[in-house]
């Protein structure tokens, strides 16, 4: 088998024949732009895990537990929303509609591992799972899936407006 130095082109810069470098076409980096960004969910529900848990060590007993809704839901927005900012600094957004496809995915993720996990493993009534989105007894949880869709997108304007 030939080594990569017997080939006729630099196997770290592919080119075409008329001499321009070649890139992936548009489609394969957006796919592979939003397989990124789905993969970091991931740490968007660690941040999410580890600010349940610090509401219920810390201070969710202090405050009572509607308080508590509200502050963890408020820390979790703040948090969210630096976490995108940094995703967005190591696989930068392209437009504003790949942002919202993006926080889509995130918010759709978001729900169903929410419910999933309140459901099934931590066996919570569907009652008391949709609670958490009723506006009219002060639950403000809905504001992270809302944020999820629209921090990306946020952020991205943010950044090109910047620049």
């Amino acid at each position: 088998m030939p080594s990569l130095a017997a080939w006729p082109v630099d196997a770290g810069r592919l080119e075409t024949a008329a001499g321009r470098p070649w890139t992936l076409p548009r489609r394969l980096r957006r796919d592979r732009l939003l397989g990124r960004w789905t993969a970091a969910w991931l740490g968007a529900t660690a941040l999410g895990v580890a600010n349940a848990g610090v509401r219920e060590l810390v201070y969710a007993d202090r405050v009572g537990e509607l308080a508590a809704h509200q502050i963890s839901t408020a820390t979790l927005l703040a948090a969210l929303t630096y976490y995108v900012w940094l995703v967005d600094q190591r696989w930068p957004v392209p437009t504003t509609r790949t942002a919202l496809a993006i926080g889509g995915i995130w918010a759709a993720l978001t729900v169903l591992f929410e419910f999933g996990l309140g459901h099934y493993v931590l066996r919570s009534p569907w009652s008391d799972l949709l609670a958490n989105y009723n506006l009219a007894d002060g639950r403000i949880w809905v504001l992270v899936p809302v944020w999820m869709v629209f921090a990306p997108a946020a952020l991205h304007r943010l950044q090109t407006s910047r620049s």
